[in-house]
């Protein structure tokens, strides 16, 4: 190999210094453009169908109230909202009038998610009403159920 003079030497060093001051020792290139673009998804089909129950205690007596509570379980893959509740009672018992009971369904739109389970969604109060007049003892130990949907 054949030994470089010290002018080769010096000549090879400004050069490379003139190459590393012209392009700073980097290269970079960019191409600019103009574009457009969309993109698209379907939405879920709705939140489906959720299941009700309404929770009181037990020993209801004529002229007595108790609190209900309303929950719903949403078995979905998508949560779902519940609106304004309406009960209704019944009795296992003919002569056990659900005309004496009355409940409340107190509600506001409650979001209840997916595969959620004893979601609140409202409350009220299930009253058994004193006749005063009729004897009422087809109520004793009668089961008494309150029916709740959903709007």
């Amino acid at each position: 190999m054949r030994k470089l003079s010290k002018k080769s030497r010096i000549t090879a060093a400004v050069a490379g210094v003139a190459l590393v001051a012209v392009g700073g020792g980097a290269a970079y290139a960019y191409w600019t453009t103009t574009g457009s673009g969309s993109g698209s998804a379907t939405n879920s089909a709705g939140g489906g169908t959720v299941t009700l129950h309404a929770t009181f205690a037990g020993g209801l007596a004529p002229g007595n109230q108790v609190p209900v509570a309303y929950t719903a379980d949403n078995s979905t893959t998508t949560g779902t909202v519940v609106g304004a509740l309406t009960a209704n009672v019944t009795t296992n018992v003919a002569g056990c009038l659900p005309a004496w009971f009355e409940v409340t369904a107190v509600t506001t739109n409650t979001l209840v998610a997916a595969n959620a389970t004893g979601t609140s969604v409202g409350s009220g109060t299930l009253k058994f009403n004193d006749s005063g007049t009729v004897n009422q003892d087809a109520c004793k130990s009668a089961i008494v159920t309150v029916n709740v949907t959903s709007s």
